[in-house]
């Protein structure tokens, strides 16, 4: 089996169980502002991208007042009003501590902002477990390949050499696109039905089932 150097995580439902959170949110803003509420599998669709690609396509006629509207109701509601517990997963840190261990590098690419990102790796400590990051307001959001090449091109590593983490058909389809072996993880926004169109490699339940598949000890 391919040795990899480089494991690139998503971020929501991948290490952080938030999807529940994120889906709560969503809704709470569209009925502040007297909007239609989206359903939990419309939001759970939209994981992934970054907040312009999600509101076009959960809010596509809201006006460009509107949204920066929503965007400033959800961050109130994400960072103070809604109180749904989003813990690291089971196993997540495990996991991060045993790749590390056995030599791998580790970056993020996440469909969060780069304030969210740097918030939730502080409050988790998981800062020092990653070598890079790249978050949607930095690049293109996913599925287009941008946060990928540009890790892989600041670490240094080949595309064969890397594999991207998620849980999102979207992180399946931007590894795709950036030419890498992608993992999906059923435990988050989209089912291994759905992961599966996008040909992963395997598919896990929990955060160390994927360990044998990176590692090759199987």
């Amino acid at each position: 089996m391919k040795r990899y150097e480089l494991v690139i995580f998503d971020w929501d439902g991948t290490l952080m169980d938030s999807v529940g959170k994120i889906v709560a949110c969503m809704q709470q803003t569209a009925t502040e502002l007297n909007m239609m509420v989206p359903s939990e599998t419309a939001i759970r669709d939209i994981i992934g991208l970054s907040m312009d690609e999600a509101l076009n396509v959960l809010h596509p006629m809201a006006c460009t007042k509107t949204r920066e509207e929503m965007i400033s109701v959800y961050r109130q509601q994400y960072l103070q009003l809604n109180k749904t517990p989003s813990p690291v997963f089971d196993g997540a840190e495990e996991l991060l501590l045993a790749l590390k261990a056995s030599g791998h590098a580790l970056a993020v690419a996440t469909g969060k902002a780069r304030a969210g990102l740097d918030r939730v790796l502080t409050e988790t400590g998981f800062s020092t477990h990653f070598q890079a990051s790249r978050c949607a307001d930095e690049a293109k959001s996913k599925p287009h390949p941008q946060m990928l090449n540009e890790l892989l091109k600041q670490l240094n590593i080949a595309p064969e050499k890397a594999i991207m983490v998620g849980d999102s058909i979207h992180d399946l389809n931007m590894a795709s696109n950036a030419g890498i072996d992608a993992i999906g993880v059923s435990y988050g926004a989209h089912t291994a039905k759905r992961l599966t169109e996008a040909n992963p490699i395997a598919i896990v339940s929990s955060p160390l089932a994927m360990l044998p598949v990176i590692t090759g000890k199987m």
